[in-house]
């Protein structure tokens, strides 16, 4: 069984994989990690194979009893990957946008791929069906557009998300929901209809945070899987230990 750890800024997802099937998955703060790591290793025996994502500023290392029962892969910029990189800064790229091309890889082997993670950042990523990543973009997520309108005037209040809002906001909230949320969802079609005729077939895909969220407002055709990055990172963990 595989342990996959990927510590964020601020929470660690933690998944067990068979093969390719999702068998747990656990969100907890970063001081819990270890604690939770532990429980998992007695619950699921055995994990033979583990990847650690590390995004956040906090340094952290499998503890070294549970390093010898297994074979470990830390992502790094060095780390190989089941894609040909074409970015042209590749030791910059980051590990959450490695990983969610990597499950683009595995599940949609030779097609055009778009992924969108909607979190903290809202990220595109594209690889074509020759599978090679060329690269994408990076904007602000939608607490970010809030707490930015808060941050950067002298009277805008901070807003948060709140289902679906009117085109024409009728009061000050309501016009930056309306600012946000639909100068979000209008950026995301907008984005994808331009990578659409470009590359033929295009396969969209939503993932992270706000994922959920932005999808219902969102056109038909385009799929949302929450666990995208674990897959990919469970991907990537394969790919290096069968090298």
């Amino acid at each position: 069984m595989n342990l996959i750890i990927d510590i964020g800024n601020t929470v660690a997802k933690l998944a067990v994989f068979q093969k390719n099937e999702l068998l747990r998955k656990e969100v907890v703060e970063q001081e819990l990690v270890s604690e939770i790591i532990y429980n998992l290793f007695k619950e699921y025996f055995p994990i033979n194979k583990v990847v650690v994502s590390n995004v956040s500023s906090v340094s952290f290392r499998l503890p070294e009893k549970l390093q010898q029962r297994v074979k470990l892969v830390e992502l790094s910029a060095a780390t190989p990957l089941p894609f040909k990189n074409l970015y042209a800064t590749p030791a910059t790229l980051g590990n959450d946008r490695k990983a969610l091309v990597a499950a683009a890889v595995k599940n949609y082997p030779a097609q055009n791929v778009l992924v969108i993670d909607a979190g903290t950042c809202i990220t595109y990523d594209f690889k074509n069906a020759a599978d090679e990543y060329l690269g994408g973009g990076i904007s602000p997520g939608l607490k970010m557009r809030f707490r930015a309108l808060n941050s950067f005037t002298a009277n805008l209040p901070l807003v948060e998300a709140e289902g679906t809002c009117d085109l024409i906001g009728d009061s000050t909230i309501s016009s930056i929901r309306s600012g946000v949320q639909q100068g979000t969802v209008m950026e995301i079609e907008g984005i994808i209809h331009t990578y659409s005729n470009r590359y033929r077939n295009l396969i969209t895909i939503i993932t992270g945070g706000d994922a959920s969220f932005l999808s219902i407002n969102l056109k038909n055709g385009i799929f949302a899987n929450s666990n995208f990055l674990l897959e990919g990172l469970n991907y990537i963990l394969e790919f290096n230990i069968d090298q």
